[in-house]
């Protein structure tokens, strides 16, 4: 059987997961996950060059935007000029850094002079955005719009990413789940498989450490992971501890306690991946705890690391020419998992079988992160009318199939599959320059994750902004800087999350939460 056709089955997988996953969401009626017939389309059944989106004018129009200032600000800009030529609209793009993006459009949302009309953010800050009313509802626009071809966008990003309470209130344009990249040429002169758990993946980045990986002359690292403060770097911590938290299925959830919102964070899963973390900085760079993700991806790429954790971006920028030194040499897999998990009865680890883990491969219990879910287009509820109709032709064109589908073949955008299409069709992939090997092992990489029924989405549920980005990354960038012990990282970040439930509201938080994981 051929590597593509390998492929497509496990593209079968996926589809009927998603399936399952609509089935399982219309049943339960869970918040944020809409799968009404209004809301779908029939135009699954076209190829994305068979409808011709009808451009409206919008002389005289300007839209503000803003977004995060690295990737994700190069895909949204790399369409303006084509759009303002078609439309004859001014979009003015801003890019600041990540860590205050969120604020920033809190701050500039509530207030009566909005400077921003349209904006590219992360899917769970919605639930905050739209319960201060700052998002314009795009159901109507969604449902009139064929060119979008909205049921070509995989359901989870669709519905997950998208949908609140069975209402649209953004555009899709991008998918983000964690993946380990590795040296494919390395592993195989050495004789290693691809790391399965995640003590492989530290012996593997031993075996590699302080060895010369590009030819340079110079001693390169094992493991490149952004650890970098206020960048969204703790996502990858997070990848490392579902294995050892979440072992029966996506509803059993990774962050809380389902019953009690106790949070996942004080308990020997927890310790053994913060200690798991902070080891991978004996194989990093020096001051390991300042890698940035641009600059981990680059140190990859060039070759200098054999292994990184990474979202979809490294497997496009692997083949940019002007900087790629692993053309060809990229493997991708699934996040690593454990042979333990935690038996929240007990509180204690105990090893997987057939009823603690399930759904592991090989006895490992793997989690999929969707760390993300994927950056998406809103708009704002006080920008004029005339300028909100612009926003979202921009939205659209960007999202479209015929910009998109090319859009995530390239590296530099920060934008990663999430049509059906774009997993269905490997040719735009091999015409960027992956092989069919690549782009296949690649893809394939991606659809195991979203195949897997243990996979974990992102924290939905209100204030995750100060659950995630401000408790958890303070407490573990000083434990990273050896000024917390493990005990009290853990307490620490125990204490700020059961804070913010408390200020919130547990019983809301509580049915935020199981809602977001399909309880």
């Amino acid at each position: 059987m051929s590597n593509w056709q390998n492929f497509r089955l496990q593209f079968q997988g996926i589809r009927y997961y998603l399936i399952f996953l609509a089935a399982l969401w219309l049943t339960l009626g869970v918040p944020g996950c809409s799968f009404s017939p209004s809301n779908s389309q029939t135009t699954s059944s076209l190829s994305p060059t068979q409808i011709k989106p009808t451009v409206e004018r919008f002389d005289g129009v300007t839209v503000n935007v803003i977004t995060h200032d690295e990737a994700i600000y190069t895909g949204t800009k790399r369409h303006i000029a084509e759009f303002e030529s078609l439309t004859g609209a001014k979009i003015n793009l801003t890019g600041i850094p990540f860590k205050n993006l969120y604020t920033t459009l809190q701050k500039n949302w509530s207030g009566n002079n909005s400077k921003y009309d349209m904006a590219v953010i992360l899917p769970q800050w919605l639930i905050d955005f739209i319960n201060a009313g700052y998002l314009e509802d795009l159901t109507a626009r969604v449902n009139t719009d064929n060119a979008l071809q909205w049921s070509d966008i995989a359901p989870i990003f669709r519905n997950v990413s998208a949908t609140y309470k069975g209402r649209i209130y953004s555009i899709p344009l991008d998918g983000d789940f964690h993946m380990v990249y590795y040296r494919t040429d390395l592993l195989k002169e050495a004789g290693l498989t691809p790391p399965a758990t995640w003590d492989e993946y530290l012996a593997i980045a031993k075996r590699f450490h302080g060895k010369d990986l590009n030819g340079d002359g110079k001693p390169d690292y094992g493991s490149c992971i952004s650890k970098r403060a206020n960048e969204n770097s703790t996502s990858m911590l997070i990848s490392i501890a579902t294995p050892f938290l979440q072992s029966q299925g996506t509803a059993q959830g990774a962050f809380f306690d389902p019953d009690t919102m106790k949070p996942l964070v004080n308990n020997p899963a927890f310790a053994k991946a913060l200690d798991i973390y902070k080891q991978t900085m004996d194989y990093g760079i020096p001051q390991d705890q300042n890698l940035g993700g641009s600059k981990a991806r680059e140190l990859f790429i060039t070759g200098r690391c054999a292994m990184t954790i990474d979202w979809g971006d490294v497997g496009p920028l692997a083949i940019d020419l002007s900087v790629s030194k692993v053309m060809d040499k990229v493997g991708a897999v699934i996040t690593p998992g454990t042979t333990q998990v935690l038996d929240r009865k007990t509180n204690k680890l105990v090893a997987c079988n057939k009823f603690t883990c399930p759904y592991s491969i090989g006895g490992v219990n793997h989690t999929p992160y969707a760390a993300n879910v994927g950056w998406t287009g809103v708009i704002h509820t006080k920008a004029a009318s005339r300028v909100q109709d612009a926003a979202y032709s921009f939205l659209s064109y960007i999202s479209q199939p015929a910009q998109s589908s090319i859009d995530v073949t390239i590296g530099t955008t920060g934008f990663n599959p999430y049509r059906i299409s774009q997993f269905q069709n490997s040719d735009p992939w091999i015409k960027a320059g992956l092989s069919s090997k690549a782009a296949n092992n690649y893809l394939a990489a991606i659809g195991v994750s979203l195949n897997s029924p243990n996979i974990v989405l992102n924290l939905s549920i209100p204030h995750n902004q100060q659950y995630q980005f401000e408790v958890l990354d303070a407490a573990v960038s000083n434990f990273l800087a050896n000024k917390l012990t493990t005990e009290t990282t853990m307490q620490q970040i125990e204490q700020g999350w059961e804070q913010i439930t408390n200020t919130v509201g547990r019983d809301s938080q509580r049915a935020a939460y199981r809602a977001s994981i399909g309880l």
